[in-house]
């Protein structure tokens, strides 16, 4: 809970809801941040097991991991947002 409190963090996965997969790249520029944070976050959402990747080719794609989780995004996002 504690790796997605953060209100960058909630807006990424917000982007990542839904089975979505996206790079540091289209995250950072959605955002309007920088990427090294982009990227920051993302590490930390990956190491604590609430983000997965892949790669394709010279691009890494990150998406949730689970179906479970991605409710539970949701559903903070709602609450946070209103």
């Amino acid at each position: 809970m504690k790796a997605i409190s953060h209100p960058m963090r909630l807006a990424i996965l917000g982007h990542l809801s839904d089975g979505r997969q996206m790079t540091v790249t289209e995250i950072h520029r959605l955002l309007k941040i920088e990427q090294s944070t982009a990227s920051h976050h993302l590490g930390i959402l990956k190491d604590k097991g609430v983000l997965d990747s892949k790669r394709d080719g010279k691009t890494t794609l990150y998406f949730m991991k689970g179906e479970t989780l991605n409710k539970l995004v949701l559903c903070i996002s709602e609450y946070v947002c209103h």
